[in-house]
């Protein structure tokens, strides 16, 4: 495809609208490599418009997609408004589509308001990367702005998402130890949350 704003990955479109994140994870793919399945460059000059994300996805069969991804070189709700308009013009392109959001889960602190409820009518399922079993590991591994605090916030922001009915999967990356993946999918389980153990590229 060859594009620095939509990809494909498998089954899958993943849109990439941003570059800017709050974690700096030292995990993060971005800092090894410029392209993931049949992207282009995905480090961006500028942050696409609204018009030409569109764009790129009317050139593509959406309808051949199992899903389509908020997921590239950044956190995208740090356009959160941004996030919630194409979901609402996706939808109308195609009523039947599968929306994912991979997020940080630090969507309600960037935006400093409950944002879920204005994601509901788009029934987005919701990957959150929890990547630590406790706030200190987590600031040690992803050097959140927020310090501490991002993790907790994440943790409410599944929370929100679930209770809101949202399908809801906690990820963490298999750089992390057994113990530590066991601790995690642990507390995925009490929450009532999916787990999944993602590979770093």
């Amino acid at each position: 495809m060859n594009s620095s704003i939509v990809y494909t990955v498998g089954d899958n479109l993943y849109l990439n609208i941003t570059n800017r994140c709050s974690c700096a994870c030292s995990f993060c793919i971005r800092q090894n490599t410029n392209t993931v399945g049949d992207s282009g460059n995905l480090w961006l000059d500028n942050e696409p418009t609204i018009d030409e994300i569109l764009g790129e996805i009317r050139k593509t069969d959406i309808n051949k997609y199992k899903e389509i991804v908020f997921c590239g070189y950044g956190e995208p709700f740090e356009r959160w408004e941004d996030v919630i308009l194409l979901c609402s013009e996706i939808k109308r392109l195609l009523p039947s589509a599968v929306l994912r959001i991979n997020t940080n889960g630090h969507g309600n602190l960037i935006a400093k308001q409950d944002i879920i409820p204005l994601l509901l009518p788009y029934s987005p399922k919701m990957s959150i990367s929890l990547n630590a079993p406790d706030a200190s590991s987590y600031q040690k591994i992803c050097s959140c702005k927020y310090g501490e605090e991002g993790y907790h916030a994440m943790l409410d922001f599944a929370e929100k998402c679930r209770d809101n009915g949202l399908d809801v999967t906690l990820s963490v990356v298999n750089i992390l130890t057994q113990e530590q993946i066991l601790e995690c999918e642990k507390i995925a389980r009490n929450g009532r949350f999916r787990f999944r153990v993602r590979g770093v590229e």
